[in-house]
Parts: structure tokens; sequence; C-alpha cells
């Protein structure tokens, strides 16, 4: 009698193990993996699906004009690189954030553009957060629209993906709230009229329909924490680009959907 009840007890031990190990990584197996077009509503969904209705392409479309604009000393643009096939940009967003081989830290995809312009073209860097740099890495994520996610967390990136995951489960503000609690173990629960998503970032820059705006995940990570009534970091601080990385992580396989369309 006594085997079996130690049996039991040590089944379940690893059950509970296990269970603690895979939701504190991945609490989604890649067939339950949703992005958060899923939890949108029907009318938001076909908005999105719509590139003549979804209001993020005019930003596309912006975004493809700053791309080709011959600028700066140089007399350069984007194209004159990217356009060639061994520069393709056609997976560049699915990989972002990433460690920049020549600055040697994590830079996401606003970071790299104005690396970029500032390196390769030698012209100003545009602001975070601005319309032509949000116009910028909206063509640019459009570009690798139904491509897989697959950010490495590998060499130089552990570090940040950890500091991203320890972020994650944090909790933090007024409301004492970590983003597991409501993506995790409320995700597909109703807060107010809106299902609460598995909070990936597929489909950042995304246009939130609450702002009449494009969005990028920094931007998003300030409104949750405003939520949480926490003091909210500057957009492209080093903590968001950790944060980000992890959540990427987490959605690796699902597909970018940029702009994508959210309440």
């Amino acid at each position: 009698m006594n085997y079996f009840i130690k049996l039991i007890i040590f089944i379940l031990a690893i059950f509970l193990f296990k269970k603690m190990c895979f939701s504190e990584d991945k609490p989604y197996s890649e067939q339950e993996l949703k992005s958060g077009s899923y939890f949108a509503k029907k009318e938001t969904r076909e908005i999105e699906k719509d590139d003549f209705a979804n209001p993020g392409m005019i930003w596309v479309e912006r975004g493809e004009e700053i791309f080709n604009l011959i600028q700066g000393p140089k007399n350069i643009s984007c194209a004159s690189c990217h356009n060639s096939s061994n520069l393709s940009l056609a997976n560049a967003a699915t990989k972002y954030p990433k460690i920049d081989k020549k600055e040697k830290y994590l830079v996401n995809l606003e970071q790299k553009i104005n690396l970029c312009r500032k390196n390769k073209m030698d012209v100003k860097s545009f602001e975070l957060e601005s319309k032509p740099l949000l116009s910028l890495s909206t063509y640019v994520s459009y570009l690798s629209r139904g491509k897989a996610m697959n950010v490495s967390i590998d060499g130089e990136a552990k570090k940040y993906f950890l500091r991203g995951k320890e972020l994650y489960f944090r909790r933090i503000g007024q409301m004492n709230l970590a983003c597991n609690q409501c993506h995790d173990e409320q995700a597909g629960s109703f807060l107010r009229s809106e299902k609460i998503s598995q909070g990936h970032i597929n489909g950042f820059p995304a246009y939130l329909m609450r702002w009449d705006n494009i969005a990028s995940a920094h931007k998003r990570f300030q409104f949750c924490n405003n939520q949480a009534r926490a003091e909210p970091l500057d957009i492209g601080h080093i903590d968001y680009n950790a944060l980000q990385l992890y959540i990427a992580w987490r959605g690796n396989s699902l597909l970018i959907e940029s702009p994508s369309v959210r309440r």
C-alpha cells in the first residue's frame, strides 16, 4: 500500500514540476499558439484582412515611399542596398529583436532602421515612435507578412532573454500585476468587451483603434504598464527590448501579420 502511495506522489511531483517549468517558459504548445487576431472581434479581423479597409496600410505606403527616398550626402536610399537579392528584407522582421553584430547589444527593428540610417546612409536617426520611423518599420514588417516568427535566444541574446523572462513574471504597479496573470492565466477571458489575448507581438507594428494610430510593441508595453498603475519605461529602453525578445520567442512559429488591427 505504501508503495502505491509513494508511486502516486512521485508521479504527481513529476507532473507538477513539468507543469511549473513549462508555464514559466512556453505555456502554449505550438498547436495552442494563437495570434491576437484570434481573440479579436469578427469585424476587427475582417478589417485587418482587407488591405483596402486596413488603416495600417497607409503606414505601409508611407514607409515604401521613405524606403525608396534618395537622401543624404551619399545620395542613396534604403532600397539602394536592400533591393539586391543578398540583402533582401523578406524575412527581416521575423528575427527581431536580435543582437546587432556591430553594436554588440540587443536592438529591435525600429532601432536597427535608425542604425542603418546613421551608419550606412549618413543621415539623422528618426525619433522613436515617430511617424516616419513607424512607417518604415511597418513597411519592413509587411514585407515579412506571412513568414513565421523566428527570433534567436542563443549566444549574447541569452542574457536579454532571461531578463525579459524575469520582467514578464514580475508583479508591478499598484495593481500588483504581472504579464502572465493576464496573458497566460486569463487568455480568452473577457476584460470589459474584449477578450484577453496570449500577448503575442507578431502583429506589431499594429494599428490600435483606441489611438487611431500605428503603435510599436514598446508603446503597447507602456499601455499595459499604465493599466497596472506602474511607471512605464521609455520607448527604446533595453528592458523593453529584453521583454520584447522574450515575448517574441514565446510566439516563434506564429506568422507575421503587420499591420494588424487591434482595439
